[in-house]
């Protein structure tokens, strides 16, 4: 097992890297000039070619790319992602702690969302298959699936809060601020998840190890629930793993439907005013997520499945 482990740490160390490199390089490949855009981000009225040169000199681009790219790194090593363009009293570190609670806030909840609805409903569709209720949550995840975040969002609002005023269109306040676009951010994580347990369960259903069950004469819902579903939600665990760095990026685009203040709405305001270092830390964060998630969740059903360590 820690043979196991220290390979796969291992093997995400260059993984980082590439996605460093890759992310520097995309930013770099922005025709705009960094130093320019610093200078009307700052509202400077006169834009010499002394002034961009200066601020150039300032922000190091004047260096080869390579010793850049190192020292960038060596500066991300150490938490030190660089200064908003936007406003430069603040750390790019500092805006993202900044915003990061509520964007944490609003995967934690939708992560809530998934789980309590898309297991009992996964389940009792494989109980039930072809069911009335089956067929029902089949159209629904079929429906859902295609339905993109920024018009489910817009239409509960509509519904929701302007029609049916139950609930707030947008900030951020109490637990009822939250239930609309954390809801929106669940529902294809929802679909998706009703189809896997499904699928899974419906395929566990067909092992021997189910015929021996029943032959025993065992409880049928012992066997529904200890056995088929405990088996089936293994496949889900490493999905449900890539599922909360998925929802922390895909909160982009419902943070600024119902502008709430997390991470989402930090980018998109920084792309519109060019805040590059701000959208740099962003594609970082969120490339390094999907990394550690991944590690981490490979490790846990490593541990948690046998028939991983005996292939192994």
């Amino acid at each position: 097992m820690k043979v196991y482990i220290i390979k796969r740490i291992l093997s995400a160390i260059p993984l980082l890297l590439c996605i460093s490199f890759v992310c520097f390089v995309f930013i770099n490949l922005i025709p705009s000039d960094p130093a320019e855009v610093a200078l009307r981000v700052r509202q400077t009225p006169i834009i010499t070619e002394e002034a961009v040169a200066a601020v150039r000199k300032e922000l190091g681009l004047d260096d080869p790319f390579l010793i850049r790219y190192l020292r960038w790194l060596g500066d991300c090593i150490h938490l030190n992602f660089g200064v908003s363009y936007v406003n430069p009293s603040r750390t790019v570190l500092g805006e993202m702690a900044r915003c990061l609670p509520a964007t944490l806030k609003l995967a934690l909840s939708s992560l809530v969302f998934v789980i309590v609805l898309s297991i009992p409903i996964g389940f009792f569709c494989a109980v039930y298959q072809n069911s009335w209720f089956d067929r029902i949550m089949r159209t629904f995840v079929f429906a859902t699936t295609a339905m993109p975040a920024y018009w489910v969002g817009l239409l509960l609002m509509w519904i929701v809060s302007i029609k049916l005023d139950l609930l707030p269109t947008s900030g951020s306040g109490d637990f009822r601020y939250l239930i609309l676009p954390s809801f929106t951010v669940a529902l294809t994580y929802i679909s998706t998840y009703i189809r896997l347990i499904r699928n899974n369960m419906l395929e566990n259903m067909k092992e021997d190890y189910v015929l021996y069950a029943n032959a025993r004469g065992l409880r049928q819902r012992n066997i529904l629930l200890r056995h088929i579903l405990k088996n089936s939600m293994h496949t889900c665990i490493v999905a449900i793993g890539m599922a909360i760095p998925q929802m922390i990026s895909g909160t982009i685009v419902v943070e600024n439907v119902f502008a709430w203040p997390g991470l989402g709405k930090l980018c998109i305001e920084s792309i519109f005013n060019r805040d590059y270092p701000v959208i740099q830390c962003y594609v970082l964060f969120i490339g390094f997520l999907f990394v550690i998630f991944n590690l981490l969740f490979d490790i846990l059903q490593y541990v948690a499945d046998p028939r991983m360590r005996n292939q192994a």
